[in-house]
């Protein structure tokens, strides 16, 4: 719809209607779609806990990093009245020994919890099975989680090291961040086995 009229000059304007904008789409089915991602995601995961050879896995790289879940970094197993354990496992811990925030069973940092488990997730708590399932979203981010499915270890190894600095790279191979202390490649393997799981 448009319309004239004379300027003072006797020069013809024109004046035509405002576009039409369509308006933004609502937020909240966006909202929806992403709470429904991680619930997803978090049901995927519980699912993979179930699996012996993930188990074996995520327990053999629990006891190399040499955690626990009440862990806090310079934790040490064994050690009576240790001032580096914590009690609170409404949210991750926070830092430990030189200002570390590698907490827990797997040593995950606070980045590492944010990251894998309240924005993959939605977990805010920090909680032993919490833990489990951010370890679990962990391998299954360096896509190696149908590989232990499937007792393909040794491919598993060096994905697996670059998240956890106690593990090695494969068979005769040493860590990824050397100078840090690490198991090798076969007492990986012994400790895997030792906890049920196989080996293709």
């Amino acid at each position: 719809m448009s319309s004239t009229m004379t300027s003072p000059s006797g020069r013809i304007l024109h004046h035509r209607a405002s576009r039409n904008t369509t308006p933004h789409e609502d937020a909240e089915p966006k909202v929806v779609r992403v709470q429904r991602k991680k619930e997803q995601r978090l049901a995927e995961n519980r699912d993979c806990l179930k699996d012996a050879n993930i188990q074996a896995f995520l327990k053999a790289i629990a006891e190399a990093e040499g955690g626990d879940y009440d862990f806090l970094y310079g934790a040490i197993k064994g050690r009576k009245k240790d001032p580096w354990r914590f009690t609170d496992f409404s949210t991750h811990p926070g830092p430990g020994y030189h200002g570390s925030t590698a907490a827990g069973m797997y040593q995950i940092t606070k980045d590492t919890w944010r990251d894998h488990g309240v924005n993959a997730m939605g977990l805010t708590d920090f909680k032993p099975e919490t833990q489990d399932l951010i370890a679990i979203e962990m391998l299954r981010s360096i896509d190696v989680i149908d590989k232990i499915k499937a007792g393909e270890i040794t491919d598993s190894m060096a994905p697996a090291a670059r998240k956890w600095a106690a593990l090695p790279e494969g068979p005769g191979k040493g860590n990824h961040y050397p100078p840090q202390r690490y198991v090798s490649y076969e007492h990986f393997v012994q400790a895997y086995k030792s906890f049920g799981g196989t080996v293709k």
